[in-house]
């Protein structure tokens, strides 16, 4: 056959295929290199993973997001939470509040009660309210923190509608320490949002007095890198033990 006439009957290639020629027959064969698809296939994944950057986060993703901001706007929302009233909180038995030194108890009880008819017990570490006859206490329950027992006190309050309460009195062991709460296992407050009531040094008892100014010192000692009161005190004393035995030797003592 002619050349010619061989190209004009050629097959035409496939999209990227290639088309040889048989030097023996003359014939001309269309898939012996097949499509060439590569390419397209290859710029075909670059145009999805594109589209699927364009279309922003997954759902997966999104829901991740949602959590992360929910958090931080509770975490805003704690920060701007007001203080518990009174610096206490209310319960099933009802409601207490404090100051740094002392802690004041209202328990109501049914109008017409009389003190006789109470039971009241104050322990260091125990509270106890009834009435007596009653199928069970209002409140009976150990304390969070240890009270001065001889220091504590109630009374029977009544209001102009007839309502009467138990109101307690208990004065901390621990006067420079606020409590969570005051009968274990009730609700407990965030004692970083109380507010402490203005207060003059000069209005502390003596004892009260020195361990807050004390607590303030050692702040300032431990703020400019000096050591505390208790550090100063084992200083002295070693310092007068050391004046008082020369003959000893404690250039190679450790002390701590």
């Amino acid at each position: 056959p002619k050349m010619d006439d061989a190209a004009s009957s050629a097959p035409a290639p496939s999209d990227g295929g290639v088309v040889e020629m048989d030097a023996t027959t003359g014939t001309f064969d269309a898939s012996a290199a097949g499509p060439q698809t590569s390419a397209p296939a290859s710029r075909e994944v670059s145009r999805t993973s594109t589209e699927v950057d364009a279309d922003g986060p997954t759902e997966e993703e999104k829901a991740k997001m949602k959590t992360k901001a929910k958090a931080k706007d509770d975490d805003d929302g704690d920060d701007k939470a007001p203080p518990p009233p009174g610096n206490g909180g209310v319960t099933p038995w009802g409601v207490w509040t404090q100051q740094l030194s002392e802690l004041q108890l209202q328990v109501p009880v049914p109008a017409g009660t009389t003190s006789k008819q109470l039971d009241v017990v104050i322990a260091r570490r125990h509270l106890k309210v009834a009435v007596k006859g009653a199928a069970a206490p209002i409140v009976d329950g150990d304390l969070s923190k240890k009270v001065v027992v001889e220091e504590c006190f109630w009374t029977l309050e009544e209001d102009a509608a007839g309502s009467k309460e138990v109101v307690i009195s208990l004065q901390k062991d621990n006067k420079v320490e606020w409590w969570k709460s005051a009968i274990e296992g009730d609700p407990e407050i965030d004692t970083q949002r109380v507010q402490p009531e203005n207060s003059k040094l000069s209005d502390l008892d003596g004892e009260t007095r020195m361990t807050v100014e004390k607590m303030m010192f050692d702040q300032r000692q431990k703020a400019m890198g000096k050591p505390t009161a208790d550090e100063m005190g084992k200083q002295d004393i070693l310092e007068k033990f050391m004046k008082a035995h020369p003959e000893m030797d404690f250039s190679k003592a450790k002390f701590s």
